[in-house]
């Protein structure tokens, strides 16, 4: 556990995530109202404290470009980043070297479960909540979740948007985060920064991408829906910012969409005349 003068707190392990996840959502409630410090960073799914008679926390979090996301984490898995060279194998001790040096090409044409459904539908379910329905990659799931994040959540951000949810997190909640836009841009914190990029990351083949997408559909479809709240958000508070666009253009990703043919056989043949991916990559 780590804390700083905020009274920031976060949950120090993955590994513990995943166990928390597979508690009763009542000891998930006493669990979390047990450690909640001023602000909490937890990894979890969405809790609904007032079912149990439990003073409701205010919900605020940043989600990320989902196939940007799932590059990032296939990589750091393997890699880890330039905070250390060996604290890839502190995280993943017990992968042996054939799945380590996987081309990630080959784990998504191939459909290897790390590549693939239920595996890359991850965003949603931190979201949708604890119904059992919410881990499996469909309209439901995603539309609860869109209600949730409607309903019980301050603020969700985007990352590729980082800057402006540090300044509405300013504006919504003075007494946490006064100055945190100033924190971000110190010299410490940029220095810090640079050494969190993850290591050997590159972008699958425009085959790859084709069918990775075809996979996160949903994914992104809340994501788009977070992207629009979050700019309607910022319209109505008055905060004028310039939108970075997307790592994955909209309008490429649907084309995609439209020439990936539904169910998608692995062996099918996708075309792939489109510009090369890397000139729109962006990289930690």
């Amino acid at each position: 556990m780590t804390t700083c003068h905020n009274s920031f707190y976060r949950y120090p392990s993955a590994i513990s995530l995943h166990k928390t996840c597979s508690l009763h959502e009542f000891h998930q409630v006493q669990w979390s109202s047990n450690r909640i410090k001023n602000i909490s960073f937890f990894f979890l799914l969405l809790l609904l404290f007032f079912r149990f008679r439990i003073e409701q926390p205010v919900y605020i979090n940043i989600i990320r470009d989902p196939i940007s996301r799932f590059l990032s984490n296939y990589f750091f898995r393997r890699f880890g980043d330039w905070r250390g060279e060996q604290n890839h194998l502190i995280r993943t001790p017990g992968m042996k070297d054939d799945e380590r040096y996987l081309d990630i090409n080959v784990c998504i044409l191939e459909n290897y479960p790390e590549c693939s459904n239920p595996r890359v539908f991850y965003i949603i379910p931190y979201f949708c909540g604890q119904h059992p329905k919410c881990r499996e990659p469909g309209v439901w799931a995603l539309e609860r979740a869109k209600q949730n994040v409607l309903e019980n959540y301050l603020l969700v951000g985007i990352l590729e948007e980082l800057e402006d949810v540090l300044l509405m997190l300013e504006r919504l909640l003075p007494h946490y985060f006064s100055g945190v836009l100033d924190i971000y841009k110190s010299p410490e914190y940029r220095k810090m920064g640079n050494l969190t990029g993850t290591v050997r990351k590159h972008t699958p083949t425009l085959e790859a991408l084709q069918v990775l997408y075809h996979r996160m559909r949903y994914e992104y479809e809340f994501y788009d829906f977070i992207r629009d709240q979050f700019h309607l958000m910022k319209k109505k508070i008055g905060l004028r910012s310039t939108s970075r666009p997307p790592v994955y253009p909209p309008d490429f990703l649907r084309e995609l969409a439209l020439r990936t043919p539904e169910p998608l056989d692995e062996d099918e043949e996708l075309d792939s005349d489109l510009e090369d991916a890397n000139s729109w990559l962006v990289h930690p």
